[in-house]
């Protein structure tokens, strides 16, 4: 009798103990699935423009700083305050699109109180800028149709931000129209016809494509490019 229950109970340590072999080295084997939000991005044809890591692409924008003000820390692009007010990052990778394309970035306003996305972007043969918490941190909207800027023209609206919160901000460029959301709420949705489409001078440096901050300190997770 006690014979037969050592052998029962030596059987059962063993089947356990492979059982349980048998579970690490399965969850070992299993590879490691993306977020979802990084799984959809690919499904839907956008490209990042950052890699997470390094300025690979980028360039501080030439706003007459020293260029210091912009670095990669932890992930992000800071855009830190610089003694011209104005800091950013300017695209210097390959040709970008001017029409049928959407650009989306994720950012946020880290410390002070105006806009911490100013998204300069093509359109058609020109450029403009959609200005995310300026004039005192609300405003919203295009710089510039005729020389009007983003307080100036029928684009402006006002929508609160808050400081250490992320904000996806997404623009379409189409053909005549130009549309963008903060997160799931549109806010442009513009038809320059034939009217001048520019941007103001101080932010000249973002052309082609950038993102800036004025009087403020920003971060930016990520900037992706889609072709429609």
């Amino acid at each position: 009798m006690t014979r037969s229950n050592g052998f029962l109970t030596c059987c059962a340590t063993l089947l356990a103990f492979t059982i349980g072999v048998t579970f690490i080295c399965g969850c070992r084997t299993v590879p490691e699935q993306p977020a979802e939000d990084e799984k959809n991005a690919v499904a839907d044809g956008w490209s990042s423009l950052f890699d997470g890591k390094t300025m690979n692409g980028w360039k501080a924008a030439d706003f007459g700083g020293t260029g210091d003000e912009v670095s990669v820390e932890e992930g992000r692009l800071i855009l830190d305050y610089a003694s011209v007010d104005l800091s950013g990052v300017t695209w210097a990778g390959s040709e970008l699109p001017d029409m049928d394309y959407e650009i989306r970035v994720v950012a946020m306003r880290m410390d002070g109180t105006d806009f911490f996305c100013g998204l300069t972007f093509p359109y058609k043969d020109s450029h403009c800028s959609l200005i995310v918490g300026g004039w005192g941190g609300s405003l919203i909207g295009i710089s510039s149709f005729d020389d009007l800027d983003a307080s100036e023209n029928e684009t402006t609206t006002v929508m609160d931000f808050e400081n250490g919160r992320w904000y996806t901000v997404r623009v379409k460029v189409t053909e005549n129209h130009i549309q963008a959301w903060i997160d799931d709420k549109q806010v442009v949705d513009a038809q320059p016809g034939e009217r001048r489409v520019s941007v103001r001078v101080e932010v000249e440096a973002s052309r082609p494509l950038g993102v800036a901050a004025w009087n403020t300190k920003a971060a930016i997770r990520s900037i992706e490019l889609r072709n429609l």
